[in-house]
């Protein structure tokens, strides 16, 4: 009831939404009435694409349901872009419009009206291009150099490789998974953090897609901590899947790693929003460092969303992974990650915890990323400066 009821919410601002495209940009447009014609079924379709590509995961003929995915999602993303250049455009126009009611006839409205409803399909379409080109190619490795006081001298350049949000899902799948993991694997790290989101669907649906985790390979091991993502799939199932394919499934609790004679401590929480799905699943930093020799002060978390950040300082991490933001993964989304969370993408400091937040490794939704490119995230333990 509560989805169906978030469904009929999402169509009908959908429907607005188009209206208003529609309306502001359809009758300034260069075109004669069969264009115009054409625009406005171009749009009554995106009403029906985007909500049926966001639904396609759940067709149990899985080829079929790909496909209509793949329609609806770069809809969504033409659509997107369409719908924030048109909004740009309004404010153009509107401050035309004040400076030729301040100074008349100095500029040519009706031309900048016409070229402007001109442009903005134009524009849409090519961000869509560029952003698809973007989200398919294989994420490329950043390094990220993370300075610890007092950092054990066997645990100088101690690597982790992150990777997070990968999505496996309508339209990402076993060859893009496969890419990844061997970029992972060249790189040779200590220890491989997959900081949630892995999946958008069920374990039937995509175990053949997932299976190149199964190869990922570092010095310690792979570990996992489940995102929100899980919890839509089936976190239980997933969780059991997971640790079939040989990834160490934390959740809310920890590991000792031994480095060449320096220990640090390896946890793991849930997703923060994971109590909401199951109370036995509700994210703890600090029941995920309970029993931890208190001798080890590295104490690394591995956290989904970043806004674990506060409750992981309080309990005395040195540093988190997180991810969930994918950066915002397209223009202008990236402005709106820190209404819901504490840092959007890149290494931050909270008191004395070092929080890095992931861009992702794949994408979510439209297969689009513009200013916010995926990553697979190398992290490297220094020591820190001396006062």
């Amino acid at each position: 009831m509560r989805r169906s009821s978030f469904l009929v919410r999402f169509i009908l601002i959908g429907i607005l939404l188009h209206i208003y495209v529609g309306l502001r940009l359809i009758p300034d447009m260069p075109i004669d009435m069969t264009g115009r014609w054409l625009c406005a079924l171009w749009l009554v379709l995106s009403i029906f694409l985007i909500p049926l590509g966001m639904l396609a995961r759940t067709i149990k003929q899985q080829p079929l349901g790909d496909r209509l995915a793949w329609v609806g999602l770069l809809a969504m993303g033409f659509f997107s872009s369409l719908l924030v250049l048109t909004f740009a455009r309004d404010l153009m126009l509107a401050s035309l419009l004040t400076v030729d009611a301040i100074w008349p006839n100095t500029i040519a409205i009706p031309h900048w009206r016409t070229g402007s409803a001109a442009a903005v399909p134009l524009l849409a379409l090519l961000s869509t291009l560029v952003g698809l080109f973007n989200a398919r190619r294989r994420a490329k490795v950043v390094t990220i150099e993370v300075p610890i006081d007092d950092l054990p001298a066997a645990l100088d350049g101690f690597t982790i490789v992150q990777i997070s949000d990968i999505h496996v899902g309508p339209t990402i799948k076993r060859r893009y998974v496969d890419a990844i993991v061997d970029a992972v694997n060249r790189l040779k790290p200590d220890l491989i953090a997959v900081t949630g989101d892995v999946v958008d669907g069920s374990v039937p649906q995509l175990t053949n897609h997932t299976q190149p985790l199964s190869r990922l390979s570092a010095r310690h091991g792979a570990f996992l901590v489940t995102g929100n993502h899980e919890y839509y799939a089936g976190a239980n199932a997933w969780i059991d899947e997971f640790r079939r394919l040989g990834l160490n499934v934390l959740l809310n609790e920890h590991v000792i790693v031994d480095h060449d004679g320096a220990r640090a401590v390896i946890a793991g929480v849930t997703d923060y929003s994971a109590g909401h799905h199951d109370p036995a699943h509700r994210s703890d930093p600090v029941a995920a460092l309970a029993g931890a020799p208190g001798d080890v002060l590295i104490k690394v978390l591995l956290a989904h969303q970043p806004r674990s950040a506060e409750a992981a300082a309080a309990a005395g991490f040195t540093l988190q992974l997180s991810g969930h933001t994918h950066g915002g993964q397209f223009f202008p989304w990236n402005f709106f990650v820190r209404l819901q969370q504490p840092f959007t993408a890149g290494l931050a400091r909270l008191n004395g915890l070092w929080v890095y937040t992931s861009r992702g490794t794949g994408y979510w939704g439209p297969p689009k990323r513009l200013g916010a490119p995926s990553e697979i995230t190398r992290l490297r333990l220094v020591p820190g400066e001396p006062d």
